[in-house]
């Protein structure tokens, strides 16, 4: 949620940086709204001046036993009066929170302005793309050659976009969670946490998924629960509603989880292998960061994610993305994309976005400053590290040999009892 100052004082520079994201907003309906929001508080708290002094003027006839009957009668419909104000304010609240939900993240100065993903910035690419001396194959070819994925059964169980692992790549997804997480809480000091796969929409509301993204989200008929589309909404929400001490500061966790999306909008798209999925594992990092040093952290952050890329030997590269292509929350976003050879291009594999202030301000998110005064809005940031079937499939392209089989890289071996090579799994 935007800073209500920013809108009342400088509404010229918030209609400008959201239409750099392609964001068109009416400046002047938050006007409007505050503009009658701040009337009815004003008449409110007139009248209520005006209550507590007749009240005293009251109680002073009672003492002289002087009829006060005509102001008894005014502070009935004084009592009336602030009643529909009440009403009033709450009504036109309501309409001033459900406008200022809608709007999206302001970008950061240094964000580049453009539309879409064909304005994004590649700032760097590291390792080698390999170079094979036959056709490569995508990774569901090589998945299912191995018999470790199997997109038929996953289908019969629940539909498109599932996938059933079996041997070894259940085992390897299993391998790379445990993986993910030692680095992260044993190298780049991480808590991990446990959360629940089900939040209520508060919760959602807290990190930007919800009201505007429902149709993203899959939601449990009859109750308030949705279930989580990335471990981001549980981690970002501990602290809902709590104020930190600034010694705190900054706090890292990191999870894993099952995420669930609707995947709405993606009809036709990546219908095959595991690039998007109605279910998939990923481990998240969160961190809470002192608005001085949160952009500082996105660069840390975005780097603890390399890490796992180039110990995996995946060759990547880093993608800056522009106003018109960030997420609904986010300040600034950085895109690691890993190259997939079947498919002969990029993909991307993790999203790292510090989003400023705003998630802070939808969740009450707040820091006590060391020295004193009033409680400040802590920032909060988000990035993928990493989904584990996206890395599972960029280990089968990258690692695939011409029998079928896929070598494994060093890092993940003692995770597979030494295994340095997949075989072909024969079990029905």
């Amino acid at each position: 949620m935007l800073d209500v100052k920013i809108l009342r004082h400088d509404p010229e520079r918030v209609r400008k940086a959201l239409e750099a994201r392609g964001s068109h907003v009416d400046t002047a309906e938050f006007a409007r709204l505050d503009e009658k929001r701040r009337a009815l508080i004003a008449e409110s708290e007139n009248l209520r001046r005006e209550r507590n002094s007749v009240s005293t003027e009251v109680a002073g006839r009672k003492r002289r036993g002087d009829d006060a009957a005509d102001l008894v009668e005014r502070m009935g419909l004084v009592n009336a009066r602030i009643r529909e104000l009440e009403q009033a304010l709450d009504a036109v609240q309501g309409e001033l929170d459900a406008w200022m939900l809608e709007l999206p993240n302001l970008p950061h100065e240094s964000v580049p302005v453009g539309m879409d993903e064909n304005d994004n910035v590649e700032t760097a690419r590291i390792g080698e793309t390999p170079v094979f001396n036959f056709p490569p194959k995508e990774h569901w070819e090589l998945g299912e050659g191995l018999g470790g994925l199997d997109f038929q059964r996953g289908a019969k169980l629940a539909g498109s976009r599932f996938v059933l692992y079996r041997a070894w790549a259940a085992r390897l997804e299993r391998a790379l969670v445990n993986f993910f997480l030692d680095v992260h809480t044993r190298e780049h000091g991480y808590t991990e946490i446990l959360p629940p796969l089900l939040v209520n929409s508060k919760t959602m509301t807290g990190t930007g998924n919800l009201p505007k993204f429902a149709e993203d989200l899959f939601h449990i008929t009859g109750w308030d629960y949705w279930l989580i589309p990335t471990a981001e909404v549980p981690l970002t929400n501990m602290y809902a509603g709590e104020i930190l001490d600034e010694a705190m500061l900054p706090l890292a966790f990191t999870a894993q989880t099952p995420c669930f999306r609707s995947e709405a909008g993606s009809h036709g798209k990546d219908t095959r292998g595991l690039i998007r999925m109605h279910q998939f594992t990923k481990v998240e990092m969160v961190r809470y960061a002192h608005p001085d040093r949160s952009f500082a952290d996105l660069e840390l952050m975005r780097g603890h994610a390399e890490d796992l890329l180039r110990r995996l030997e995946l060759p990547y590269r880093v993608i800056t993305l522009c106003s018109g292509d960030m997420g609904f929350a986010a300040a600034k976003t950085y895109d690691l994309e890993v190259w997939l050879p079947g498919q002969n291009r990029y993909r991307e594999i993790s999203s790292c976005s510090d989003c400023g202030d705003f998630q802070a301000r939808r969740a009450d998110l707040r820091f006590r400053p060391a020295g004193g005064g009033r409680p400040e809005y802590l920032h909060t940031l988000n990035g993928s590290g990493l989904p584990v079937g996206r890395t599972l499939a960029a280990l089968l392209e990258n690692g695939q040999l011409e029998d079928g089989s896929v070598r494994l890289p060093e890092a993940l071996r003692p995770y597979m009892d030494g295994s340095a090579v997949l075989q072909r799994d024969v079990q029905p």
